[in-house]
């Protein structure tokens, strides 16, 4: 060891040994800061401190220095058992007794070696086969004080674990060194100098650790290891062991082999690894591990900050290989349970149950009925969720037997039924199939699985809904539709009901003849207008649009009207707008209509036709009642509500949808008592050819 780095050590060491004795001496004055371990966390701490003071003094392979770290050991072991005492774990887990024990046994066999090593020359072999031993016996320790540490913290409940986070971390850190520090001793066959160096500093981050806990302010301080890394943690715990005992049993093998000692040591390490292969990639002993070590370290089955997370990513997970909402039901009740495959059965128009989803379930043989409507009956008004698993052995004697059904209690993989309820109604039932590590169901269990049936359930009510929904509004359509046909028809029959009764009486005038020849031909002509129309209502398209000069437009709805009521053009500028021809004159007429229903009779409606900016303009205007701005707002535009005795109340809503169409749109102006006036704006014919130009050219 160089002189920097012997002296750096030294240093180390002392100021271990003093920060030792320091923390030691306060604890010694609040023995109330760690309860019933206070003395023994002080005791140990003397201890080490003593240790750390004798590494420089007498050297660290010092057969004096060599007992004081023994002896440490010793003390730190029990003060883990005292820590154990805490919350009076130590009488109700009698495994940890033994374990104690045992460490302490190896320990005493390690000053064994260290007493009888100091008696043997160096140079002989048997020297180097002690010191072996003696790193094999440390590195054992540490594994079993390892695995007692995370005992004492994981299984502790929160109020005792506020207490033990500090000592059990300085525990956790001085064994996690020892353990690196003799297995690269084991291995490298001496002792490596820089680790053995910066050991001297471990009882002063021992004492760092034990002193946070001693003050107010380490109360906000808090470690709540997760369940994932338990499992990480005791599975590097379980295959450290592995090789350790791989290594001692090799030595072992290689002691008594005699001559075939290679081959033996070769065969056992053959064995050995193929094993590891075969058993520790299993999915079944990766969940029996699990199990085990939830049942035996911590308080609660589940972390239910965890599973309310992964329930919620499995609900919300969208896009195109999303799974269908109802699979995903099933997987996140599966989730819960580590099962690998379910069903979701849903009611049926007679009250049973029948299936609706398989989640990795396709080899499931279900019958038409899956369950009576006499079971469904019970499950949703018991919330029971059933343990198939207590009905085949007869241990749930709350649900009769008749009412499972026999193809259920023959599917050895079916494990349990778990109701989805929406406001005490059920939605549905989920099967799952039996996991690797089958267990019976306790009230944690139930509990946390009645609570994801509400949530899933009120899921698949909602999606329902919204599915009655989306069919009511097909239905609108379809009946928004045909009262559009039924509009125009009444329309249609008017003029054909007025031509009959003319016919009776001027049918031999050929004048007549022929306007009446004009009128059908017209009335002809509106009804294949109106199919074409009714064909593309909801369909997403637009009105095929030409060039219409709207002082055309204009005077051909004034014609309609002569004889009836006067409809005068006040301005009839020509005017080329981007429109359909019948769709246009059919809001017009619609317009012109509802101005003449509100005026007096005699009372003129008037339109005009002109161009302002890059717009066509058409305006209707009356004199009639007028409306009010909260008729305007929120009924005028509405269709199925008119203010007139037999009126479908669709005209002005069917004139602003067909002038949208053609890419314009309605205004209105009215007062009440003043009148009303409506103002179409449609694109002029050069405005649209310019705005459909980059199209066209990209094209």
């Amino acid at each position: 060891m160089s002189g920097s780095l012997a002296f750096f050590a030294t240093s180390l060491c002392v100021t271990a040994a003093i920060a030792s004795y320091a923390v030691a001496a306060w604890l010694a004055s609040r023995r109330e800061a760690f309860g019933a371990s206070s003395r023994a966390i002080s005791a140990a701490l003397a201890i080490s401190g003593s240790w750390a003071l004798a590494a420089p003094v007498l050297g660290h392979d010092a057969r004096e220095t060599q007992v004081i770290l023994g002896a440490s050991y010793l003390a730190w072991l029990w003060v883990l058992y005292r820590l154990f005492a805490n919350d009076q774990r130590h009488t109700h887990v009698k495994p940890i007794r033994p374990v104690v024990l045992a460490l302490g046994f190896v320990e005493l066999l390690q000053l064994s070696l260290i007493v009888i090593g100091g008696r043997l020359d160096p140079s002989l072999p048997t020297a180097g086969t002690l010191a072996a031993f003696g790193a094999m016996f440390r590195l054992l320790f540490c594994i079993g004080a390892l695995v007692l540490v995370h005992n004492l913290f994981a299984g502790a409940s929160p109020v005792t674990r506020m207490q033990l986070r500090w000592p059990a971390a300085a525990l956790a850190v001085m064994w996690l060194y020892d353990l690196n520090f003799y297995t690269i001793a084991y291995l490298s066959k001496s002792v490596p100098g820089i680790l053995e160096a910066v050991r001297g500093g471990l009882p002063l981050v021992m004492a760092g650790l034990v002193a946070p806990g001693l003050l107010r302010g380490g109360r906000e301080l808090r470690l709540r290891p997760s369940r994932s890394f338990t499992f990480q943690s005791f599975s590097l715990l379980v295959i450290g062991a592995y090789l350790v005992a791989m290594v001692a049993i090799s030595q072992w093998l290689a002691y008594i082999g005699g001559d075939f000692r290679s081959l033996i040591q070769l065969a056992f390490l053959v064995v050995a690894s193929s094993a590891a292969l075969v058993f520790l990639p299993s999915k079944r002993l990766r969940g029996w591990l699990r199990v085990t070590l939830t049942k035996h370290l911590f308080q609660h089955r589940y972390d239910y900050r965890a599973e309310w997370l992964r329930f919620t990513q499995t609900i919300g997970r969208a896009g195109p290989e999303a799974l269908d909402l109802h699979e995903r039901v099933i997987e996140a009740v599966a989730d819960v349970t580590d099962s690998p495959a379910g069903l979701l059965l849903a009611p049926s128009e007679n009250g049973s149950l029948v299936l609706d989803a398989n989640w990795r379930w396709a080899h499931a043989s279900i019958p038409g009925e899956a369950l009576s409507r006499e079971a469904a009956a019970f499950i949703e008004a018991e919330q029971y969720i059933l343990d198939l698993d207590d009905v085949r052995s007869g241990r749930d004697t709350k649900v009769a037997r008749e009412m499972i059904p026999q193809w259920l209690l023959d599917m050895r993989d079916a494990w349990a039924l778990i109701p989805l309820l929406h406001y005490d109604r059920l939605i549905g039932v989920v099967l799952l199939a039996r996991p690797s590590v089958a267990r019976r169901l306790d009230w944690e269990d139930f509990d946390l699985l009645r609570v994801i049936g509400r949530q899933l359930a009120s899921y698949l009510a909602e999606q329902a809904g919204q599915e009655a929904l989306s069919e009511a509004q097909r239905f609108d359509e379809f009946n928004r539709r045909i009262a559009f046909v039924m509009h125009d028809i009444k329309n249609l029959a008017s003029q054909l009901s007025l031509l009959a009764r003319n016919a009776e009486k001027h049918a031999d005038n050929p004048a007549f003849r022929a306007d009446m020849l004009v009128t059908l031909r017209n009335s002809a002509d509106k009804l294949n207008v109106l199919l074409a129309r009714l064909g593309r209502y909801g369909g997403g398209g637009a009105e095929h649009a030409d060039t219409v000069d709207l002082a055309t437009v204009v005077a051909s709805v004034a014609a309609r009207y002569q004889g009836q009521h006067p409809v005068v053009v006040a301005q009839g500028d020509s005017c080329l707008v981007q429109a359909q021809r019948e769709g246009l004159e059919q809001a017009l007429v619609h317009l012109v209509q509802n101005a003449v229903d509100a005026s007096p009779d005699g009372q003129a409606v008037f339109l005009s036709a002109s161009s302002q900016e890059l717009h066509g303009m058409i305006e209707v205007l009356d004199n009639g009642e007028g409306m009010t701005p909260e008729f305007v707002r929120t009924r005028l535009f509405k269709p199925f509500h008119s203010s007139r005795a037999g009126g479908f109340g669709i005209g002005a809503f069917e004139a602003r949808e067909l002038i949208r169409g053609m890419g314009g749109r309605l205004e209105v102006e009215s007062r009440p008592g003043l009148g009303t006036r409506f103002i179409i704006h449609l694109p002029l014919s050069m405005t649209a050819e310019v705005i459909d130009l980059p199209k066209t050219e990209v094209a």
